[in-house]
């Protein structure tokens, strides 16, 4: 029971890289024993930062050593989630998955039931729970300190005004591409997960972008069943963007700026467990404020690694880190937010009813399902 969980690790990209080996390689509860990447340049830079796991050009030798494994993390392109999270299950492993888990509510569903019958764990990659301005959201509302919220608005914005190179950018929103499916998972579910259940009540999608296969620009209103309203804002192309968070009450209404900063370290090469990782200076506070007055409210510190200690709890028998209903509840939304889809005039529109029948496996620039683009952004 105290033994390693015995780790792969599917693409090395972005996601696979410095979200989930950098936090992988720094937790004594795990042993990265191998990585999959079918690109040369990644495939170094596997063998460099972990030396101890054996790199993979295909999948095809991961699974002969299935035996040898107890969890597989899913990060390759979106559309190759089912999957390669079947065939992991298949083989008895554990599997995490990164965002989004798939695009289809029901494939979602699907997953959660082969699971089950398994017995295997199966969990998705929703890291920005642990955001450190997200649990100062959460510590205040929990708090009473806001009163009765009444609205809450969320903004995952930067500014990109040319699409990049990369699968996320050439990828159609049938098999979850967009950034719609690249934010709307994290901040939908934060919603959720602060609010509770609820129904969208309004969407707006728009590709700003020439060159880009699907939405990067975009906004969900949701209605909960507890009576907050929330406004979701996700793109690319904010050329100055708003709050990150605004939660107003009926007592006060915390606001904060920019993003949680642990993408940014771990980019600039920082580790999980670096002095001072995952910590927000008091220049970067949020603020506190009832009518003219205002007051710092001091940053709870972040922690992506979190997940990864709760998944070892849940490999030996706890809850999982994240319910894949929950994931499943976010892509439902996410559904109904393409159907509603507001059409606005002056912009290239973005097609729900063109985009649902696209074939999956299709519409890909790049289909090589081990790989993701290090120049894309992991939310």
């Amino acid at each position: 029971m105290n033994a390693p969980i015995r780790t792969a690790v599917v693409g090395f990209g972005v996601a696979g890289r410095w979200f989930h080996a950098a936090f992988l390689a720094t937790d004594p509860a795990y042993r990265l024993d191998a990585i999959v990447s079918s690109d040369a340049e990644r495939a170094a830079a596997a063998h460099a930062e972990h030396p101890g796991a054996s790199v993979f050009a295909d999948l095809d030798e991961l699974w002969r050593r299935a035996d040898d494994l107890d969890l597989v993390v899913v990060a390759a392109p979106s559309h190759r989630h089912r999957a390669l999270a079947e065939r992991a299950l298949d083989h008895g492993l554990h599997v995490v998955v990164d965002k989004p888990l798939v695009a289809d509510p029901a494939d979602g569903e699907a997953l959660i039931a082969r699971a089950h019958e398994h017995g295997r764990v199966l969990t998705v990659f929703h890291n920005r729970r642990w955001d450190g301005d997200f649990l100062t959201v959460q510590e205040l509302i929990d708090g009473g300190r806001l009163g009765e919220v009444r609205r809450f608005e969320s903004r995952f914005e930067w500014w990109q005004p040319e699409a990049p190179e990369g699968w996320k950018s050439q990828t159609a929103a049938a098999d979850g591409g967009g950034i719609l499916f690249d934010l709307g998972p994290h901040v939908i579910d934060q919603a959720l997960r602060l609010f509770g259940p609820a129904r969208c009540a309004h969407a707006e999608l728009a590709t700003r972008r020439a060159g880009a296969a699907a939405d990067d620009d975009a906004f969900v209103a949701l209605e909960h069943d507890s009576g907050v309203i929330s406004h979701l804002w996700m793109s690319a192309v904010a050329s100055a963007p708003g709050p990150r968070f605004r939660a107003v009450g009926s007592d006060a209404t915390f606001t904060s700026w920019g993003l949680d900063g642990q993408e940014a370290a771990l980019l600039a090469g920082a580790r999980p467990g670096d002095p001072g990782f995952g910590e927000t200076p008091p220049e970067r506070w949020g603020t506190l404020t009832r009518g003219d007055r205002s007051e710092p409210v001091p940053m709870r510190s972040g922690g992506y690694g979190a997940f990864y200690a709760r998944l070892a709890e849940a490999i030996r028998g706890a809850a999982p880190p994240v319910d894949p209903r929950d994931a499943v509840a976010g892509l439902r939304i996410i559904a109904a937010a393409r159907r509603r889809a507001t059409q606005r005039p002056g912009t290239r529109h973005h097609n729900p009813e063109r985009d649902d029948a696209t074939p999956h496996g299709t519409a890909h620039r790049n289909t090589d399902s081990n790989t993701e683009e290090v120049g894309e952004r992991h939310a």
